[in-house]
């Protein structure tokens, strides 16, 4: 790398653009098709010999800690073998645990048997109980919730990924309970932000800001009495959360870590700076993986923060919400994100 480009520590490698949801939140780039918006043209995946070489190079670059997601990537045929080769090659950190998303509809015994094998820290899509099919196209909430209770007698570690939106607000609490009750060790939760298929189902979805706030003390109830902790996956602007509460077991984020925490190479090797991201700003095979380094460096330098925020007195600890949902959104960085206005358009 050049032009002092620092490389994060961890990647997240989207395996396929394949999918065996149709969910409504989903904010894969590729899945965006709503007319005035952007188009994110899907490449050819690579195979199982060039994701090797993917590792490889990336091992070399320092990067320590990987994530692997889709698409769904148990529909990719190579995902075992790369996670062999991860492990016996001694490729990336050996002590940390590969972190696997899956919304679980393909999950079997076998699967839970090879993660166990190669380390693998396995999160799951919950998005609602009842609104579980409204959301996904599939009826299988009952499913992830059986795989969780097997994942936990394996000894396997999991995490209950859950989306908040309009429609499964309201199961909010019984949703977060059952995982926990299940077998999740920890929870991460995601507000909806508006991206891939998600432009097109924005308004019904989207969440006041009421909602927004509320949605923390909710799971932080829960955590409390599982005696369980979790994460915000989602970075929230500061004055949406409530400063007279002490959130104990919820951890907030409010500063975003693409580009300082992680990046991610898409399933035909395009590089960007987060999996919400549509800018395509390199490709791992190039001799320098970061071409667009003007957009790399609005992230890893902060350099994206609200006209209409510079002035409050917490904005070196806010990104005053999701930078790439506003440039989504309004085809502007320095909008505010839509999370922070009344009307979604």
């Amino acid at each position: 790398m050049n032009d002092n480009i620092i490389l994060p520590k961890s990647v997240v490698l989207e395996l396929t653009y394949k999918c065996n949801h149709k969910c409504l939140f989903c904010s894969c780039p590729w899945e965006a098709k709503e007319e005035g918006f952007y188009h994110y043209e899907k490449g050819r995946e690579l195979s199982f010999a060039q994701w090797k070489k993917v590792l490889d190079k990336l091992n070399l670059m320092g990067v320590e800690n990987i994530s692997i997601s889709g698409g769904e990537c148990l529909m990719k045929d190579c995902l075992i073998p790369l996670l062999a080769y991860v492990r016996e090659k001694n490729v990336f950190n050996i002590d940390s645990d590969i972190v696997l998303i899956s919304n679980g509809l393909l999950m079997n015994e076998d699967y839970l048997k090879a993660f166990k094998k190669y380390n693998v820290h396995l999160s799951m899509s919950l998005p609602g109980l009842t609104t579980f099919k409204q959301h996904t196209g599939k009826d299988n909430a009952q499913g992830v919730l059986y795989w969780f209770k097997r994942a936990k007698e394996m000894g396997l570690s999991t995490t209950a990924n859950i989306t908040v939106t309009k429609i499964n607000y309201d199961e909010l609490y019984e949703t977060i309970a059952n995982a926990l009750i299940a077998g999740a060790d920890t929870l991460l939760l995601n507000r909806f932000l508006i991206g891939g298929r998600g432009i097109t189902y924005r308004k019904e979805l989207s969440l006041n800001k009421k909602q927004l706030t509320s949605l923390l003390d909710i799971a932080e109830e829960v955590l409390e009495k599982a005696n369980r902790i979790g994460s915000v996956g989602t970075e929230y602007p500061l004055c949406l959360i409530d400063k007279k509460k002490k959130y104990k077991k919820l951890h907030i984020g409010s500063i975003c870590s693409a580009a300082k925490d992680f990046f991610v190479v898409d399933p035909s090797g395009i590089i960007r700076t987060c999996n919400h991201s549509p800018k395509k700003i390199g490709h791992i095979f190039n001799e320098d993986i970061i071409t667009d380094k003007d957009y790399w460096n609005r992230f890893a330098k902060r350099d994206y923060i609200p006209n209409t925020c510079v002035m409050c007195n917490e904005v070196n600890k806010c990104d005053c919400g999701c930078r790439e949902t506003a440039n989504i959104v309004y085809k502007d960085f320095y909008a505010l994100d839509a999370c922070l206005n009344e009307r979604v358009i």
